[in-house]
């Protein structure tokens, strides 16, 4: 016997995809965190966005979060879903969304643009969830920084702490709060 769709979690399913597509988020991430046919996340997106979704591959190296401004906002989202997962009883997609919409908050004084995307941010926490990356301690400032899990622990000094000779050399941006 074919299973019943209940009307209320396809309406919890489309307000999640409008919510991910309110945030910035690449049809690849709706389609793999709701169970809505192309065809309707296509329509929705174009209804919500008012554009047809961007084409392409999604990122998939682990080195853009190892850079150092990336790393910093890699790690600044980490730590809030990392809290989150401990403080909410949410669904892993509904975490991500939280925890997005809270870095926004946080870097919003930062300029219109995050640095870290909805898209990338989900990637970050699959390579978390999957082992390839890891949050590593700050020997100096004890502040935990996204890292390769090969990374010498015990000797970890964060780009915060020991930033890049040529950090800050670019555009000026006002402190994270």
């Amino acid at each position: 016997m074919p299973r019943v769709k209940s009307i209320v979690e396809e309406a919890r399913q489309i307000e999640r995809a409008v919510t991910l597509i309110q945030l910035g988020a690449r049809l690849q991430v709706l389609e793999s965190e709701t169970d809505l046919s192309y065809e309707r996340l296509l329509r929705l997106y174009k209804e919500v966005a008012g554009r047809s979704p961007s084409k392409g591959q999604l990122p998939f190296s682990t080195d853009w979060f190892m850079t150092w401004q990336p790393n910093i906002h890699a790690s600044l989202f980490m730590n809030i879903h990392e809290y989150l997962n401990k403080a909410a009883v949410l669904s892993e997609i509904d975490t991500v969304i939280k925890a997005y919409q809270l870095y926004l908050e946080h870097t919003a004084p930062l300029g219109p643009e995050p640095l870290l995307s909805v898209t990338r941010a989900w990637r970050l926490v699959k390579f978390v969830d999957n082992g390839m990356l890891t949050l590593t301690p700050c020997k100096q400032c004890g502040g935990h920084f996204v890292t390769h899990p090969h990374e010498l622990a015990r000797h970890y000094v964060c780009g915060l702490c020991n930033p890049p000779a040529r950090a800050g050399k670019g555009r000026p941006t006002p402190p994270l709060h």
